[in-house]
């Protein structure tokens, strides 16, 4: 006699898995919106991200999309303003969303400012005191979080995608271009597209990496390109409305870039959106089908 076996779920509740504990579950859309911390080597603290499992991962392991999010957020904006879950259900793919920087009382912060600190790590390896001891998001997001969550989450090992929204945005892309075949398909929303040349990025960079401008390029998507990354295609999403599309966004700069060195690039210019998770979550779903058709080809 054959005997099936379902997976059951455990409900709510603080679950430990060997270096991850989870801190909630929340059903949605036959699948589950999981919460974990764990203590980071790399950044030396405790950090927090949420996954999406579809309903998919109970039978078998998926493949997965890294959503790199914004200043001032955490891993909670995305998850309960996209509206990307429904999506990752159809589609069968996970969503890993990690924090946009390190927390807790011993690290490093300018309470007084939302674009330096806590909720602003801009996704480098600060090489500065006293950011550099916690501010390690760039090795965080590319090796220490995908090895934690393919070792002990239903996820296929090294079949990946990523995307993100301004900070994170630029993040996504940076890795895109750094990590030369470690990403199926990238793609960002309002994506600071050249950090060295806007207010944000020379105020992260000049705290985290120094006073040499030559050590911010590594972190620069249109520098990136400039200085030989190999192609991979950019999906690029980009309000007209944007508030910071003049001074802070500079997608024009990437354009260009990658005019000069045939590297594919699709800048769509969506004409009255912002900079906001409404923008998001009217083509998130677009984002989504693209990754899941790289991850699944």
């Amino acid at each position: 006699m054959k005997v099936k076996v379902f997976v059951q779920w455990l409900p709510f509740e603080s679950v430990v898995m060997s270096s991850l504990t989870k801190i909630e579950t929340i059903k949605e859309f036959g699948g589950y919106l999981n919460r974990y911390q764990h203590q980071s080597d790399i950044c030396q603290c405790q950090m927090t991200f949420s996954v999406y499992l579809p309903p998919q991962a109970q039978r078998e392991k998926v493949p997965v999309v890294y959503w790199l999010s914004g200043l001032t957020c955490t891993d909670d904006n995305v998850r309960t303003k996209a509206g990307a879950q429904r999506y990752a259900a159809e589609l069968g793919i996970a969503l890993v969303m990690p924090d946009t920087s390190p927390r807790g009382e011993n690290v490093s912060d300018e309470p007084e400012r939302y674009d330096l600190g806590k909720g602003a790590g801009f996704y480098v390896n600060a090489t500065v005191e006293p950011w550099a001891q916690h501010y390690q998001m760039y090795d965080y997001v590319t090796r220490e979080l995908p090895e934690l969550v393919e070792a002990e989450l239903p996820i296929v090992p090294g079949v990946k995608s990523i995307t993100g929204h301004s900070m994170g945005g630029h993040g996504a892309l940076i890795c895109g271009l750094r990590e030369s075949g470690a990403y199926r398909s990238v793609s960002a929303f309002s994506p600071i597209c050249h950090p060295t040349i806007c207010g944000w990025g020379e105020g992260c960079f000049g705290a985290y990496l120094g006073n040499d401008q030559k050590d911010w390029k590594q972190y620069d998507a249109t520098e990136l390109v400039k200085n030989g990354a190999e192609p991979i295609p950019l999906l690029i999403d980009q309000g007209t409305a944007d508030e910071f599309l003049a001074d802070q966004l500079h997608p024009k700069a990437l354009l260009d870039a990658c005019s000069e060195r045939d590297f594919p690039i699709e800048l769509r210019m969506q004409d009255g959106y912002d900079h906001s998770y409404h923008f998001i979550s009217t083509f998130i779903g677009e984002h989504l089908a693209y990754h899941a058709k790289a991850l699944k080809g």
